[in-house]
C-alpha cells in the first residue's frame, strides 16, 4: 500500500529545483578552491601558463618553499596571537555588559543597546584614520608603542567585535529563564558566582558562536593591518603579499600558502559548527 502523501510536502518540480540549485550553489562554491589546489601543485611555470584542471606534473615544492620564500611562519604566529587575543577580551567583556543589560534595568539602558548596535552601520575606513592618529598621539605621549604593533592591532579588532557580541550575547542571556538567577539567588550566590556558574554554563553555545565571529573577523582582516602593523608583527593577510615581488609573483606558493593559512579557521569552524548554529538560532524564539 503505497504510503500517503502529506498535504505539507513540496512538489516533485519543487525538490529538482532545489536539488539543481544546490549543486550548482555547491560547484560555484567548491570551483575556487579547487583551482586553488590544482594551482598548489603545480610548478611555477605551468601556473603562468594556460589553466589546467589536472596538472601535468604534480610537485609539493610550493607546500615546502612558502615558509622560506617569506618569514610565514611568523606572520602565522602574529595572526594567532592577535586573532586569539582580541577573541578572548572580547567574549570576556561582552559577557559581562551583556549580562548587565539583559538582566538590570538602568538609565541609559536602551541608549546603550543602540549605541552599541550602531556602530556595526558605519563602514570600518572611517576608523582607519582616527585609530592611526590616536596611536602614534598614544606612542608619542606615554611610550607605549601601538603602531607597528600586536597591541594596537589587538585593540583595534576588540573595537570591530565587541560591539556585535555584546548584542549578540544580550539576546542570548535573555532566553535564558530568569527562574536560574532566582534559584541561585535563594541558594545564596551572588551576582557574579551566578554568572560564572549558572548563566555561562547554559550559554556555552552564545559564547561559542561569538568567539569563532570574533576569531574569523580577526584573522581575515586586511585594511587595519596594512596601516597599524610593520615588519614585525605583520599578519598573515598581509604577509601573503611578500609572494609577489616586482619582478615576478610566485602564484603556486600563494594559492598553497591560502591553502595553508586557512586550515584553523576551516577546521575550528567544522569542529564548532553545531554550536555555532544552536549560537545563532537559540536567542532568535523565546
Amino acid at each position: 500500500m503505497p504510503k500517503p502523501v502529506s498535504p505539507m510536502a513540496p512538489s516533485a518540480t519543487f525538490v529538482w529545483v532545489r536539488r539543481i540549485f544546490l549543486v550548482a550553489l555547491t560547484i560555484f562554491t567548491l570551483a575556487p578552491v579547487l583551482v586553488m589546489a590544482s594551482s598548489s601543485l603545480k610548478p611555477l611555470q605551468d601556473v603562468q601558463g594556460p589553466f589546467r584542471w589536472i596538472p601535468s606534473s604534480l610537485t609539493v615544492r610550493p607546500y615546502i618553499d612558502i615558509w622560506s620564500t617569506v618569514p610565514l611562519w611568523d606572520y602565522f604566529v602574529n595572526s594567532l596571537i592577535v586573532s586569539l587575543s582580541a577573541t578572548v577580551l572580547s567574549v570576556v567583556i561582552a559577557i559581562f555588559a551583556a549580562y548587565g543589560v539583559s538582566r538590570y534595568r538602568f538609565v541609559g539602558r536602551k541608549i546603550f543597546t543602540v549605541s552599541v548596535l550602531s556602530t556595526q552601520m558605519l563602514p570600518g575606513i572611517l576608523f582607519l584614520l582616527p585609530l592611526f592618529l590616536l596611536f602614534v598621539s598614544i606612542g608619542n605621549s606615554t611610550g607605549v608603542a601601538l603602531h607597528g604593533s600586536r597591541l594596537g592591532l589587538i585593540l583595534t579588532y576588540l573595537t570591530f567585535s565587541l560591539p556585535f557580541s555584546i548584542w549578540m550575547l544580550v539576546g542570548y542571556f535573555e532566553s535564558i529563564p530568569r527562574e536560574l538567577d532566582e534559584a541561585a539567588a535563594v541558594d545564596g550566590c551572588g551576582p557574579l558566582r551566578t554568572l560564572l556558574q549558572i548563566v555561562v554554563p547554559a550559554a556555552v553555545p552564545g559564547i561559542i558562536a561569538v568567539s569563532v565571529y570574533a576569531f574569523m573577523t580577526a584573522w581575515g582582516e586586511v585594511l587595519f593591518a596594512s596601516v597599524i602593523t610593520n615588519d614585525r608583527s605583520r599578519t598573515l593577510a598581509i604577509g601573503l603579499q611578500g609572494y609577489a615581488t616586482q619582478y615576478d609573483v610566485y602564484w603556486n606558493q600563494v594559492m598553497a600558502a591560502s591553502l595553508v593559512v586557512s586550515v584553523p579557521v576551516v577546521a575550528g569552524f567544522l569542529l564548532l559548527q553545531r554550536y555555532l548554529v544552536a549560537g545563532l538560532t537559540a536567542g532568535a524564539i523565546k
